[in-house]
């Protein structure tokens, strides 16, 4: 997924004077700090900006034609960065992740950087205390350039209001995703199905691709028949591109993704390929899936053995489907939204994009 060098340019450019200004009025917390600045900057390189993108194309859907987006909406777009970079952080240390973007995931960084320095005590108990720290820092810090975007815009109370919202349907729908490890023992094989896709809307869908969309509508003035169309258009591309990442967990090429192949397996994820793949196998097949995902010393053999197991049930196939029918139903919902064609085009091409990645 490639974004567009002026919105690219227009984010960077928002969270490098952002970031600017928190060094310069550092000094008071002493050398120690720059490590922890420095880690936190460093989460907000790179990635698609896929966030940004949508909320730049939510704006345009309700903004009038040949307006330009103005300061509010680069600070909007980089809040939603900064938030992504903090989720990150701290789902690397939920899934006890070694590497992020083919990078090492910040806890790890932070780890090595205890031993750099030659300090007291164990540098993986560091890593993982400071990166909850981090991920807390940058929740702040998303907060203080959404506070600075609305500052007196005349849009700002329904767009915090929808922020507050996205803030906690990821919040709430991380804790389900992490209660699924576990509880998926005691619930009915018929009802995984489901609760995978309620976590898959709440920690994915909504805050991937929906808010992103309806928050730039928002800022930009979108009545209530706008917004329900954005919805209906962005709430099934989040659920295509969230069952597009758990086949990419499982199936996806580590040179691409910059995630060990089969991470989702060893992490213990119970997402919807594994409640179908789980659901259709003979009894003593499904033991034997049960007793390895979550596995996290999996070797590469073994990750294999389970892929052909999950494959041969069918269930990759199913969720090509899904992802099917979903792109089908954003696509239908977006032909009856009314809007100018050349969003139209821009809301296609990035909703192909997020679906069909292989990243």
């Amino acid at each position: 997924m490639v974004s567009s060098p002026s919105l690219t340019d227009a984010v960077a450019a928002r969270l490098d004077l952002f970031l600017d200004r928190i060094r310069a009025s550092s000094d008071e917390y002493g050398p120690d700090a720059v490590l922890f600045l420095d880690a936190a900057a460093d989460t907000l390189s790179g990635g698609k900006r896929l966030r940004a993108r949508f909320c730049h194309a939510g704006w345009r859907s309700a903004s009038p034609l040949g307006d330009e987006p103005g300061d509010a909406l680069w600070g909007l777009c980089a809040a939603l960065e900064v938030f992504q970079s903090a989720a990150l952080v701290h789902d690397d240390i939920i899934d006890n992740s070694d590497t992020r973007r083919g990078r090492p995931a910040s806890h790890r960084a932070l780890e090595a950087a205890h031993r750099r320095a030659s300090w007291h005590g164990d540098a993986e108990a560091f890593g993982r205390s400071a990166a909850v720290l981090l991920g807390d820092l940058l929740v702040a810090w998303s907060d203080d350039l959404l506070e600075e975007a609305l500052f007196e815009h005349p849009q700002a109370p329904p767009t915090r209001a929808e922020y507050a919202r996205m803030r906690r349907d990821v919040t709430v729908g991380q804790m389900l995703d992490i209660a699924e490890e576990s509880a998926w023992s005691v619930s009915p094989p018929a009802a995984l199905l489901e609760r995978a896709l309620r976590v898959a809307s709440l920690k994915s869908a909504r805050y991937s691709i929906e808010e992103p969309l309806v928050l730039g509508a928002t800022l930009a003035g979108a009545d209530a028949a706008q917004l329900a169309a954005l919805r209906a258009f962005g709430h099934p591309v989040g659920m295509a591109f969230q069952l597009r990442d758990d086949v990419l967990g499982v199936f996806g090429d580590p040179a691409v993704t910059g995630k060990p192949a089969g991470d989702d397996l060893r992490e213990g994820k119970r997402t919807a390929l594994i409640a179908i793949a789980r659901e259709r196998l003979e009894p003593a097949m499904r033991t034997e899936l049960d007793a390895r995902i979550g596995d996290a010393d999996l070797s590469g053999s073994a990750v294999e053995s389970l892929q052909q197991l999950i494959e041969g049930t069918g269930a990759v196939t199913t969720v090509e489907e899904m992802i099917a029918a979903y792109t089908v139903q954003a696509e239908q919902a977006l032909r009856t939204a009314g809007l100018e064609p050349a969003v139209t085009a821009e809301l296609q091409q990035l909703a192909a994009a997020a679906v069909s990645r292989s990243a």
